[in-house]
């Protein structure tokens, strides 16, 4: 095994760290580049001789640079996951979600790094494909510049792929959800919030009637895919989608949360936010053509790996 290490931007973060965790247990080196502006040092295990952290920012390019240097590939995960932020101050949210993919896409044409894995969104597609299974080439319909920023992205790495060789996987995230998701942001993955509102038993806010939903993936099941993309000797060309095919209501979401804590406590439902997409479920034929896609953690598994049980 190579001792090049691999370079994982937002490393210290929900996802991010998960995929440390399991690059170290492979016996890779690992290099990770995170602000801590929303990853946590507690998230990874700094006493490990083959994990090297980097305290900046992928805006810094003279730092993706560096944290490029002797790497053999990269998972590009950093970015400002609140749409919210984005809406409220555009230009500061593009410095990490665009410019840090330009930078890094910069970083390897000069440093000869050709593997990069980029986490996108299905916020790409806005509210186009709402009721059907969206497919990668469903128009594109990017509502908020968190969404542009990403759409954005892709097509720079798509750029950098003709232009200069690199090899780029491009993932569309759905809903992820597993441990170390972190609640505090009104804008995290609904099932933090509600998880960590039921195990301190404050009462849960739903916005709308409950029956908006989801497409929801364990954070492993995702980590089993990153890591198969980071191996395989060549890859296919265009974005994929990671999704399971299934929608699940927020209505079904609590009552698994009732069933795996065996109490839930009062709920509540309020006015729909607008914007919010009603129905989000994800075409996943091209990731189970492209990726080895085991079965999926069951919901209810994952809820209880999530809330420790």
């Amino acid at each position: 095994m190579s001792d090049a290490p691999i370079l994982i931007t937002g490393g210290a973060g929900f996802i991010g760290s998960h995929l440390v965790d399991a690059l170290l247990a492979q016996g890779h080196a690992v290099r990770v580049l995170d602000n801590l502006s929303t990853g946590k040092r507690s998230n990874l295990p700094l006493d490990n001789p083959r994990l090297t952290l980097l305290e900046g920012d992928v805006a810094d390019a003279a730092l993706v640079a560096r944290a490029m240097q002797g790497c053999r590939a990269v998972a590009h995960l950093a970015a400002v996951a609140s749409v919210q932020a984005s809406v409220d101050d555009p230009v500061a949210t593009h410095q990490s979600n665009f410019v840090g993919t330009l930078n890094v896409c910069e970083a390897m044409r000069t440093q000869g790094v050709k593997r990069v894995l980029f986490a996108s969104s299905a916020a790409v597609y806005g509210n186009n494909g709402e009721g059907a299974a969206i497919d990668e080439d469903t128009a594109k319909a990017p509502l908020t510049p968190y969404a542009v920023d990403k759409l954005a992205s892709e097509q720079y790495l798509d750029f950098y792929r003709r232009q200069h060789g690199l090899e780029p996987a491009v993932f569309r995230f759905f809903n992820i959800f597993g441990p170390r998701q972190d609640p505090s942001s009104p804008y995290s993955g609904v099932i933090s919030i509600f998880t960590e509102r039921a195990q301190a038993g404050l009462p849960i806010t739903v916005f709308g009637d409950g029956e908006q939903t989801r497409d929801f993936v364990y954070v492993g099941d995702l980590v089993h895919v990153l890591l198969q993309a980071l191996e395989l000797p060549t890859l296919a060309v265009g974005p994929v989608n990671v999704g399971l095919s299934r929608a699940t209501s927020l209505n079904q979401l609590l009552a698994l949360i009732r069933q795996v804590t065996g109490s839930l406590p009062e709920v509540s439902y309020g006015a729909a936010r607008a914007g919010d997409i009603k129905h989000s479920r994800a075409n996943n034929l091209r990731l189970l053509e492209r990726f080895a896609f085991a079965e999926p953690t069951p919901m209810a598994e994952g809820l209880a790996r999530l809330l420790g049980r």
